[in-house]
């Protein structure tokens, strides 16, 4: 449990160890104070107004300077998210020298390679022309911007900054005015209409948007230019390490069936019932609307399911829409793009993903955003058990599927909601022990900010303060049971993703990442040559690493597609697993852990465990050998 948000003096009776050097000590984001600021106009018109954006931003710098002086935050994201509001701040104010000086420490604090030479380039440009008394727009700004900036890029170096260099491209490609519009318009207009106010994560994206509006956007094309020059004089394809590490079971002899449960938004069992890798409940009749062996279960043949609201469901996949249905294959290359440009891979798809919604008008955003949300969630499960199976002949897929919400505003959370899901969890962990899994895939994540975000966004609670509250009962107690959800099935070995938030899983608590038991693996991401990608999180509890980057798998309907994220980095953690179950089935959770990781490569900054299968099942050969 965290310690509460108390007022300093009742913080200093009651946890002396917390007041250092004078300061209260955070050592979790719930410590952090939460603010709320009273607002009459729309936060999509408040980004078109200046006056509105000064009077914003004279607010959050009183509150970052007081949380500054009064708590010692050792966290680097938290502290490079308060620099970024204050450099904001002083920029929009015209304080140059200011906005320098915090992205200087902004750059400071970097950890990632690659984001410690690129962070705030071209931010540093822009000001720098301005600072020279250059109106942004005019022929004397963009000379002084271009002779700041290109020189500064074109002596990176490639091997280390390609990744960050290429997102820069994507982003100048796909955002426009109309788009940020759009999005304060389905994100942030209603909660704020509800409740005539806005929390200050809020308030700070708000500040975000201006200055991307008024000043980086200006600027795009200048920047667009100078990136994509720089891309091409350098651009060599990094070596795949993967396929040389790579181990394929097929015509392997004396493998033992595993059972591998696919948590995820659901799979097309049809795509790997021919393949002989879907589990089978042998014991029920299907589609015969009874509960044949009496589990609590009508006809689970190949699994269970709950809906959105945690009650038992059916089907492997939900429902698709006809609307959605229709347009399949133009939202497989619109969702590809998606994932490219997030992932920094200027594909086909991602161009024209970009040039899709940097032409939507703020209107159309909303409808846009719906569908590809329903849309990667109805593909997610599906794309997961394809990485999962593959080269394994013995695995059994079980799916698990649950039901994410897909809405630009989520439904409010509710307490009895989570007390159910924290008892569908226990329905879906005893279903997987009765059914003798070995191996759970869990491809997604949830954090408190997530439902405070969500109280926010539908305008409930009286402050921030009384929305963190609410969210963390729920939170705390959802991440509480999970963790006895975990720890009752010690048989079988859990596989988190580490999240593509790029923070610390352990300052930032996060559903199931963050969750430390001996049946735990969290996977991070990396890509083909195993370079840590800008997306993926990090910490102590993300112990191996493993492809995350454009991975190749299947889609409901038997399409293939590539998909980047640390969901695609952890079925490969769960296939590796699944075969050296499949090997040697006498194996605990702990021993196929130890194996992995005394497979793994460590990076020579050591801040990557690659993981390499052929190591590790060659060390299970010999362990039995002896």
């Amino acid at each position: 449990m965290t310690k509460r948000n108390l007022p300093i003096l009742i913080t200093l009776l009651l946890f002396p160890g917390a007041w250092t050097h004078g300061k209260i000590k955070v050592e979790s984001a719930d410590d952090l104070p939460r603010i709320s600021y009273s607002v009459e106009k729309a936060p999509s018109e408040i980004i078109q107004d200046k006056s509105e954006i000064l009077l914003i931003a004279e607010k959050v710098k009183t509150d970052i300077d007081q949380i500054l002086e009064k708590y010692e935050i050792a966290d680097k994201t938290t502290l490079k998210g308060y620099y970024a509001d204050l450099r904001n701040i002083a920029w929009v104010n015209g304080n140059f020298d200011a906005a320098l000086d915090y992205n200087l420490k902004i750059r400071e604090l970097q950890d990632k390679p690659a984001d410690k030479l690129t962070s705030g380039l071209s931010t540093e440009a822009i000001i720098e022309a301005q600072k020279a008394g250059h109106e942004i727009g005019s022929k004397e700004f963009t000379k002084a911007f271009s002779d700041y900036y290109a020189p500064r890029v074109n002596e990176l170096p490639w091997e280390i900054v390609q990744d960050n260099i290429e997102r820069t491209k994507g982003s100048m490609e796909m955002y426009s005015v109309n788009l940020l519009i759009g999005l304060a318009q389905s994100r942030m207009d209603p909660g704020a209409s509800e409740s005539g106010q806005i929390d200050f994560g809020i308030a700070t994206a708000l500040l975000g948007y201006y200055t991307m509006m008024n000043y980086t956007l200006e600027t795009k094309d200048e920047i667009a230019a100078i990136v994509s020059a720089y891309i091409e004089s350098n651009r060599v394809e990094k070596p795949d390490i993967w396929e040389a590490r790579s181990v394929d079971l097929a015509g392997e002899e004396g493998l033992t069936d595993v059972i591998v449960a696919i948590w995820d938004s659901g799979v097309d069992v049809e795509i790997f019932e021919p393949l002989n890798q879907i589990w089978k409940n042998e014991g029920e009749v299907a589609d015969d609307g009874i509960d044949n062996d009496e589990n609590g279960w009508v006809d689970d043949i190949y699994g269970f399911a709950h809906d959105l609201e945690s009650r038992k469901d059916d089907g492997m996949l939900f429902d698709l829409p006809d609307e959605i249905e229709v347009r399949y294959d133009e939202l497989i290359d619109m969702s590809k793009g998606l994932s490219d440009v997030q992932a920094s891979i200027d594909s086909k798809e991602a161009t024209a993903f970009k040039k899709y919604i940097s032409s939507l008008q703020p209107e159309e955003v909303d409808a846009f955003l719906l569908d590809l949300g329903y849309f990667g969630n109805f593909t997610h499960g599906t794309h997961v058990a394809g990485i999962a199976a593959e080269g394994n002949p013995a695995i059994k897929i079980l799916t698990a599927r649950i039901t994410f919400d897909h809405k630009v505003i989520p439904d409010v959370p509710k307490i009895e909601e989570t007390v159910r899901s924290a008892r569908a969890g226990w329905q879906a962990v005893e279903y997987m022990k009765n059914a003798g899994v070995r191996v759970v895939n869990m491809s997604w994540g949830g954090t408190q900010a997530g439902i405070e975000s969500a109280f926010e966004a539908n305008g409930v609670g009286d402050d921030s303060e009384m929305r963190a509250e609410m969210a963390r009962i729920m939170y705390e107690y959802a991440y509480d049971q999970l963790v006895e959800i975990m720890a009752s099935a010690p048989e079988i070995l859990f596989v988190p993703a580490a999240g593509n938030s790029d923070e610390d899983v352990e300052f930032n608590k996060v559903i199931p990442s963050s969750i430390s038991l001996s049946n735990v693996l969290v996977a991070g991401a990396v890509d083909q040559a195993g370079d840590e990608t800008g997306f993926t999180s990090y910490g102590e509890n993300v112990r191996v690493h493993a492809n995350g980057f454009e991975v190749d798998s299947y889609l409901p309907g038997g399409k293939r597609q590539e998909f980047s994220g640390t969901s695609m980095s952890a079925p490969n953690v769960t296939n590796l697993a699944a075969k050296l179950f499949a090997i040697d089935p006498s194996l605990t959770p702990e021993q196929v852990i130890d194996l992995i990781l005394l497979g793994c490569d460590k990076t020579e900054d050591g801040r990557r465990n690659l993981i390499n299968p052929k190591k590790s099942i060659a060390l299970l050969k010999l362990r039995n050998e002896w």
